[in-house]
């Protein structure tokens, strides 16, 4: 059974989207389309270059969060490092070993820029705010002048992970007539995590419901986490971890009314357990708890999930497509 799926982002959490994707393998499910932002973009790219549950599995619970937040030394002196490295910088760390991460575990199965992938096989959300809308990779990048089949899968998962001011911002230089006027300044744009715009990207499928070969129509199945953070995940100190609370308390709240407003039978809800997004520090019993969270919800979805019925049901993109 092949589904055309959309993965939620959500930070730390998207370990539990590894064990969903795991249970939907073993319930026969294999993956046409695929789509993601942020940690959602991580799986996403994940599948698309062949990789299965169980391999996600061992990559994503072997993994330190934590040594995705590098900087320079000269960054860590108390309150004036960070703040000076958020004005240099624009963000407290800077992306780049996440970025690193993701290529190597790419390139182990030969993927490295989207022409290595089929056309229309993956795509990442991710949020231009320099030109305020939502960039879809790779094809929106041609708006840039940028050729999307030479462009790093990996360079575009960054993107759509850099949380504002937690990650530096991924700088893109407009090229040919999309540069053509402008001053060199003009020529940049900025780009961070698409969770700003469309965290939950439903709608990207919309009209594409068909397999790889085009010929039977496949249905869009969501994997989102779901679930209120602890009151007590964040714990402000001063002016910098109230930035990252409130960086986070955005990204993980704000598509809460889209979740608690929506009934939708093609969405695998995967509890999380009061963990935050931006909850770098993971205990290994909680990182296992997430992923087997996320294996429960998948395989109760898939027991009891008929695609036959998808069709009697009330149009539910209408207000994903709000958020874009």
């Amino acid at each position: 059974m092949e589904i055309n799926a959309v993965f939620e982002g959500g930070g730390v959490k998207g370990i539990s989207l590894a064990g969903a994707v795991q249970a939907s393998e073993e319930a026969g499910v294999t993956f046409g389309r695929v789509a993601g932002t942020s940690s959602g973009s991580i799986v996403a790219s994940m599948i698309a270059a062949g990789y299965s549950g169980e391999e996600m599995s061992r990559i994503i619970q072997g993994t330190s969060f934590r040594s995705f937040l590098k900087r320079s030394p000269v960054f860590n002196t108390k309150l004036i490092g960070p703040a000076l490295r958020v004005m240099l910088k624009k963000g407290l760390y800077s992306g780049e070993a996440l970025e690193s991460w993701i290529r190597g575990i790419l390139q182990q199965k030969g993927i490295v820029s989207f022409r290595d992938l089929p056309p229309g096989k993956l795509s990442i959300i991710a949020s231009d705010i320099t030109d305020g809308r939502l960039v879809v990779l790779p094809e929106g990048l041609e708006e840039y002048g940028i050729n999307p089949d030479y462009f790093e899968v990996a360079k575009a998962v960054r993107m759509s992970c850099s949380i504002p001011y937690f990650f530096d911002p991924v700088m893109l230089r407009r090229n040919g007539k999309a540069a053509a006027g402008k001053s060199f300044t003009e020529q940049f744009v900025y780009m961070v995590d698409g969770g700003l715009l469309s965290n939950f990207p439903m709608w990207l499928f919309e009209g594409k419901e068909t397999g790889q070969l085009g010929a039977v129509k496949v249905p869009v199945v969501g994997y989102q986490m779901v679930g209120r953070t602890a009151p007590q995940a964040h714990r402000i100190t001063g002016p910098f971890s109230m930035l990252q609370a409130l960086v986070g308390t955005m990204l993980s709240a704000h598509d809460e009314r889209y979740i608690e407003q929506e009934k939708v039978v093609r969405t695998v809800k995967i509890p999380t357990l009061g963990i935050g997004t931006v909850q770098f520090e993971l205990t290994p019993e909680q990182s296992i708890a997430l992923y087997d969270s996320g294996y429960r919800a998948g395989k109760e979805f898939f027991q009891k999930w008929r695609p036959d019925r998808l069709d009697k049901l009330p149009n539910i993109n209408k207000k994903a497509s709000s958020h874009s």
